[in-house]
């Protein structure tokens, strides 16, 4: 997890320690205030944006959204595992193109925060480290270890070398204004000890010695203010989200401490496609409940309302990286920062910490509401025009819409489960770790043996059958008996490890138990988890055979890495027409276990974002033109989904969705894979679903709301007060917009008084205007102008 400590959604609370010397002539500089840009201090809103979880053609659109949101820089890692897959063979093309992807960012006129680790975590497979680091003779992970150092040091040199050679260092004229070496080291600290300490120091001084002319800086996270949950999804696991009212407080808080760069982790979370989820049972969807969600729509109103506080803030720039703030105490719960430069200028944060009422304070002998948890912001110290718990922008509904196109030729193949005992497999005496076997080059390994049963043996006539007893270190595992499934077990992101126990129906003579263990992303944070076991290790015993406990654990086992379908290459749609698939009606065939399913779908019309429904599927993986998905599993979410706040400290069971759903129904499928007709759609079941459910469906904002009261904050009213020829005070407006390519169809205007509910679900209050939608409807005759809507 990209560590708890982590201000995943909502700023860098990691403490920083800036790296930089006097000997290098660095070109962006800091102080205790803020980042120095060309001589200039600088209050920085970032957003996370990582390039290989989207796609190349949606880096742009993306990047604008979030210029267009009032970020200042984009934020990412840099991904060892996918650059560097074996050693020395390098891949930076596609979604791996890092370079083209900082380009982009710098033709927006935005600066980059580069984050080159080269440990990430971010939920990713193994950290970000490549598999074959592991095997490096005398590797050990972050700690004082020479091979491990030597490898890191080359990837570190190899990116910044890259990014020289393209002279994208702000020192050169381009955006990278600052790099991180190493992550989210404070919770390893303790365990690494002095080694730890000096791993630390000379990854500073080999960072610096890169001479980059931007500082470096060290993601440290000791004394980090009000650590706040990560927001990822595990499967099994609810939907997490955080109220934007509680995370503009929670960036106003920071700001008004004294802080002047926030980054979003993240500002577009994107898909974990492929095998690149980590965790493990970390879901193939990253949206991370972000401002742009995983299919690059803006998810209102976290975008917008966000939108306004950077506005905000920006207007108290000048006052905030001027001087120190000025406490007063409002109340009991309530207090105001004031910040006054030598210049005269002014602002002021008005704050109220009970989270369950409202203050009425004085402030400058004025008079201001505080709604409760909220802190309202006033760039002149007069006028209110950003509070962070009114919320004065659309929300969006989006929706899945089933697409014009359907799925067509549907053809089946069954995974040979003999194969797992066939002469590709090696066989050793013992349980062997899953890792060491396949080098992550699968999911799937096959651990098989033989076990010989008596016809004398008393279960065979009328007793109980035997039961099988496997305990696995994770994190899945499928049980065959004579090519049969005899039953599941799976393992949980909080424990790995799992007991699988059941009735196995043997036979007189030679019986083949397999066993199917499948690793569901490796781990990607923890002291030494390079060391970490995956896989069946035992024991294995057989109970209730007439000798009575029966250990498997040490006899022979043959191994087989990776499926049949695999080795044949059936995603790939160069070589599916050489594969004897069995074609027929679905309806007609018996779901089974470990079965490919291939089918053709056109591209459907239009330019919506697309998912496929997998409801109706168990666990397994998917391709589109031999481009991989990710894993799916139709788990179902266990949680306490009961109530939401946004007040009070923000934990991220505190906001929980999706109970007794599953946890991941709908996948993304980038447009950009697609060709206008014949698309392959192939996918691997693990347990037997029915793929003939299996659709490919649309997102679809369906409707926009909002609401707005006559004292909802107006940013467009700041000084004036102090015209000479004082304009009217600007009411409070709402303003909707469809999405591109939409068009309104319908209004429903809900009430002018005091109307309760959500969006979606507005009702009429206990006080109510009962001319206000006649009034209404006359004015848009009127003018034109749109005040709610639905959309077609």
């Amino acid at each position: 997890m990209e560590a708890i400590s982590h201000s995943k959604w909502f700023l860098l609370v990691c403490m920083w320690v800036f790296l930089c010397t006097q000997l290098i002539q660095c070109s962006v500089i800091y102080d205790k205030k803020a980042l120095i840009i060309n001589g200039q201090r600088r209050i920085l809103f970032s957003g996370s944006i990582h390039y290989p979880r989207s796609t190349p053609q949606m880096w742009e659109g993306l990047i604008q959204k979030a210029k267009d949101g009032g970020l200042d820089a984009i934020d990412t890692y840099v991904f060892w595992n996918l650059h560097e897959p074996s050693p020395g063979k390098y891949n930076f093309e596609g979604r791996y193109d890092l370079v083209q992807f900082i380009k982009l960012i710098q033709k927006a006129g935005l600066y980059v925060h580069l984050r080159i680790g080269p440990y990430i975590c971010a939920e990713w497979n193994f950290g970000g480290f490549p598999v074959w680091l592991k095997f490096v003779p005398g590797v050990s992970f972050r700690t004082d270890n020479e091979p491990f150092k030597t490898a890191m040091q080359r990837f570190t040199q190899k990116i910044v070398q890259m990014m020289k050679n393209e002279k994208l260092f702000e020192s050169q004229g381009g955006p990278i204004i600052i790099s991180q070496i190493e992550n989210e080291y404070g919770h390893e600290s303790k365990a690494f000890g002095p080694p730890g300490y000096a791993y630390l120091t000379w990854a500073a001084k080999m960072a610096i010695a890169t001479d980059t002319g931007v500082p470096w800086v060290m993601c440290k996270e000791d004394d980090a203010p009000d650590p706040v949950p990560t927001l990822f999804t595990e499967f099994a696991g609810p939907i997490q989200q955080r109220p934007v009212e509680d995370l503009a407080f929670a960036v106003s808080r920071f700001i008004q401490k004294g802080g002047s760069f926030v980054n979003y982790y993240m500002y577009h979370g994107g898909t974990n496609f492929g095998r690149t989820a980590g965790g493990p049972f970390i879901t193939t969807s990253y949206d991370y409940d972000a401002p742009i969600d995983e299919y690059g729509l803006i998810r209102q109103p976290k975008y917008g309302h966000l939108k306004e506080l950077h506005k905000a803030i920006k207007l108290c720039e000048l006052a905030l990286l001027s001087a120190d703030p000025a406490e007063t105490s409002l109340g009991t719960y309530a207090k105001a920062q004031v910040f006054s430069s030598e210049s005269g200028g002014c602002a002021a944060f008005l704050s109220n910490y009970n989270p369950t009422s409202a203050a009425r304070v004085t402030f400058n002998s004025m008079h201001y509401s505080l709604p409760p948890w909220s802190i309202s912001i006033l760039p002149d110290c007069k006028n209110v025009v950003f509070n962070t718990a009114t919320v004065g922008v659309q929300t969006s509904q989006k929706q899945m819409l089933p697409t014009n196109s359907k799925l067509f030729s549907w053809e089946t193949f069954n995974e040979d489960i003999s194969s797992a005992d066939d002469d590709s497999t090696i066989t050793v005496v013992g349980l062997l770790e899953q890792l060491n076997v396949t080098r992550d080059t699968s999911d799937y390994l096959w651990y098989s043996t033989r076990v010989d049963i008596s016809s004398s043996e008393s279960f065979l006539h009328g007793g109980q059958h035997p039961t099988l007893f496997v305990q696995s270190t994770g994190h899945a595992m499928h049980v065959f008996i004579n090519g049969h499934l005899s039953g599941s077990a799976f393992g949980t992101r909080e424990d790995r490890r799992f007991t699988f126990t059941g009735d196995v129906n043997l036979q007189a003579g030679s019986n083949i138990i397999s066993l199917l263990s499948i690793a569901v992303g490796l781990p990607n944070n923890g002291p030494h988890f390079e060391t970490w076991s995956t896989g069946v290790l035992g024991p294995v015993v057989l109970h209730g055979l007439d000798e009575g406990r029966k250990d498997l654990s040490w006899q022979k086992w043959s191994y087989q890495v990776g499926l049949k379908g695999e080795a044949m290459n059936l995603v790939s749609p160069n070589v599916v027409s050489n594969i004897d698939w069995t074609k027929g009606s679905l309806f007609a065939q018996k779901q089974q276990p470990l079965a490919w399913y291939k089918a053709y779908f056109d591209a459907p019309d239009g330019d919506e974002p697309l998912a496929l429904d997998m409801n109706s599927m168990g666990k397994g993986q998917v391709w589109i033109n031999g481009q991989s998905i990710g894993r799916y599993w139709t788990v179902y979410a266990k949680g306490n989904c009961s109530r939401c706040s946004y007040s009070g400290t923000f934990r991220a069971p505190k906001c929980q969705f999706g109970c007794d759903q599953p946890t991941q129904r709908w996948y993304h499928v980038p447009r950009s894979w697609l060709k206008p007709t014949q698309n392959l759609l192939v996918l691997f079941e693990e347990l037997g679903g029915d793929a003939s459910k299996i659709s490919l469906m649309k997102r679809y904002v369906a409707a926009v709301c909002a609401e707005v009261s006559e004292h909802h904050p107006n940013i467009k009213n700041l000084h004036t007060e102090n015209q000479e020829r004082p304009d009217e005070i600007r009411k409070p407006k709402v303003h909707l917009h469809c999405a591109s390519g939409q068009s309104i169809s319908a209004i429903k205007f809900a009430s002018f008084g005091t109307p309760s509910g959500t969006c979606g679900n507005f009702e009429k209050g206990n006080c109510h205007a009962p001319n206000s939608q006649a009034v209404l409807e006359k004015k848009m005759h009127r003018t034109g102008e749109v005040l709610g809507s639905s959309i077609k």
